[in-house]
């Protein structure tokens, strides 16, 4: 699960860096199918976080690896 997750972080990574942002893995559960990211560059503090982490780095990595249940942000 772990690199299906960190190959699909670097595509969404390039996305974000198109607006000045990035993500990195912080940590994963998988016996809960937890992912943890932090978010960075542009995406750290902006207003539209929430909205990226949920309806953009979540629904990608659900789909990509269906093992994940949700994705976390943390400082």
């Amino acid at each position: 699960m772990k690199e299906k997750v960190k190959k699909s972080l670097e595509k969404i990574a390039k996305m974000l860096g198109s607006d000045g942002g990035s993500v990195e893995l912080v940590e994963i559960d998988e016996a809960k199918g937890l992912v943890k990211v932090r978010l960075l560059g542009a995406c750290q503090g902006c207003p539209m976080s929430a909205m990226t982490l949920k309806n953009g780095i979540e629904r990608i990595l659900k789909e990509d690896v269906p093992e994940v249940k949700t994705v976390e942000s943390v400082d």
